[in-house]
């Protein structure tokens, strides 16, 4: 355990809940939590409110401390992503100079090719539509500064493919097959069930993101988080949700028509069309970088991970 100050900003999602608790657990007792509404997650959490688009709030957020862990969510906005990822993100990395601080990036996945090959931590960003686009300029923001000479900044990124997993966690997987197995609704799937899909468990992605955080030679990468390699179609993992829960649930496959139809009257339905095309092919995320470095660590199968879920939501559900 370290009584160096650990600092998480954009508190309040999963990842970062899951994050407070792993780091107070196996790192430090010594933790901030930074949004504009905190909530502690842990007894001894300090709480520090603070607006990531302001640097002054920003710098003084990331004084003191030593790690700094930059999680921040936005709704499905390109507008909103364009407007603010890039400010926090310059905000966050300034801050961290300033302070000495080192910087651990979690990162996700829309910046690759949205097609069936393997994609590793070197594959060369194509991303496809505004949010991706957004996500390549922040990612290639902070690996401009990781590669600096002489680089100012300790920095490393954390990616992670679609999440699904326990409590609040966000995700078109949860969506659309927990949510509303929970509200009594037929599970639904976008486009395809034959594709097989990579799904990390939050709960895992916060440990992994925790352990490199703590982890000095992991600096100056970028690291694929963990997931089940036991690579399922939807078709396969609700197979095992019916397992799981004890009924078997049939599912409806949304068309693509149908979603572009959706399109002309929700703005929520326009705002995912650009991810679509990962749910058209199989989605291979090669995390095999990691569990080289860290073979120790434990990752959450499938099986598991459904398991928590309905243990949590109770057996109820329409079959």
């Amino acid at each position: 355990m370290s009584d160096g100050r650990q600092s998480i900003l954009g508190a309040n999602g999963q990842i970062a809940t899951e994050l407070a608790k792993e780091l107070k657990k196996n790192y430090t007792a010594n933790l901030r939590l930074v949004s504009r509404s905190p909530k502690r997650v842990n007894e001894t959490d300090s709480l520090f409110s603070a607006n990531l688009l302001d640097l002054s709030q920003t710098s003084r957020a990331v004084e003191g401390s030593e790690i700094v862990y930059l999680t921040v969510g936005l709704p499905m906005d390109s507008g909103l992503w364009e407007e603010r990822f890039p400010v926090m993100m310059r905000n966050t990395i300034d801050a961290c100079k300033t302070h000495g601080a080192k910087l651990v990036f979690f990162d996700n996945t829309y910046m690759y090719p949205q097609d069936s090959r393997p994609v590793t931590e070197d594959t060369p960003f194509a991303p496809v539509g505004r949010k991706g686009r957004v996500r390549r300029e922040i990612a290639e923001m902070l690996l401009g500064e990781m590669s600096a000479s002489p680089s100012r900044l300790d920095a490393v990124i954390c990616r992670a493919p679609e999440f699904y997993g326990p409590g609040l966690t966000q995700s078109i997987t949860n969506t659309l097959i927990f949510d509303r197995i929970h509200r009594n609704k037929k599970p639904k799937v976008l486009l395809r069930d034959d594709a097989v899909r990579t799904l990390i468990w939050t709960p895992d992605a916060s440990r992994a993101m925790a352990l490199i955080g703590n982890t000095p030679d992991a600096y100056g990468q970028t690291w694929h988080l963990p997931c089940d390699d036991n690579r399922l179609t939807y078709r396969q993992f609700l197979d095992l949700v019916s397992e799981v829960y004890a009924k078997q649930f049939s599912y409806s496959v949304i068309p693509k028509f149908q979603l572009c139809i959706g399109s002309l009257f929700s703005k929520k339905v326009r705002e995912i069309q650009e991810l679509l095309p990962r749910y058209e092919h199989d989605s291979i995320f090669d995390s095999s970088k990691f569990r080289s470095r860290f073979p120790a660590f434990s990752v959450t199968s499938y099986m598991d991970g459904i398991n928590q879920i309905q243990a949590e939501q109770g057996s109820g559900g329409s079959g």
